[in-house]
């Protein structure tokens, strides 16, 4: 199995293929086949057959694999693409560099990628749960309404039957006499 020296969220400069000199980022990588799927390149048209009566059938356009080999990571400090080489900063990790600058190409992706998330994900919580009590409070008022609205219209209902009965009889009383 081949190490890939791409990973998600780079930016890439495609150097082979019919989406020669293009760049874009990286949407997912597979390293068992030495692939990856880049944003907007490589567009495929796979066709979808309706498996059922709900289902649609038709063209569904997506991004395609490209293989690793036809790919440079760009560097975000000097936004030249690059070959990766691998070093150790200053905490000891293993990190891919800029073979031009020797700036680091993991720095920015993966420091952002993990610590937005945590926060957003803390500050959705609490409002997740006021939002479903609100919305418990507006189903047992609705229904209420429902149920008093029903009440009205049956007893609107059994007026109308009972008029429409006593004009019967009338026009019956009437026609007999006549």
């Amino acid at each position: 199995m081949a190490k890939l020296n791409i990973k998600k969220g780079d930016t890439v400069l495609v150097t082979a293929g019919k989406e020669n000199g293009k760049t874009s980022t990286v949407l997912e990588c597979f390293p068992d086949e030495n692939k990856v799927t880049v944003r907007g390149l490589n567009i495929i048209a796979k066709h979808n057959k309706p498996r059922s009566a709900q289902d649609k059938g038709g063209i569904v356009r997506k991004e395609g694999k490209i293989d690793a080999s036809n790919l440079m990571v760009v560097c975000p400090a000097c936004n030249k693409a690059t070959r990766v080489k691998m070093g150790v900063n200053a905490k000891g990790e293993k990190v891919r560099l800029c073979k031009h600058c020797g700036a680091s190409l993991d720095s920015g992706v993966k420091k952002a990628a993990d610590k937005k998330p945590a926060k957003k994900a803390e500050e959705k919580v609490a409002p997740v749960e006021k939002k479903e009590t609100a919305a418990k409070k507006t189903t047992t008022k609705s229904t209420a309404s429902k149920t008093a609205a029903a009440k009205t219209t049956t007893k609107t209902t059994t007026t109308k039957a009972a008029a429409t009965k006593k004009t019967a009889a009338k026009k019956e009383v009437g026609g007999t006499n006549g």
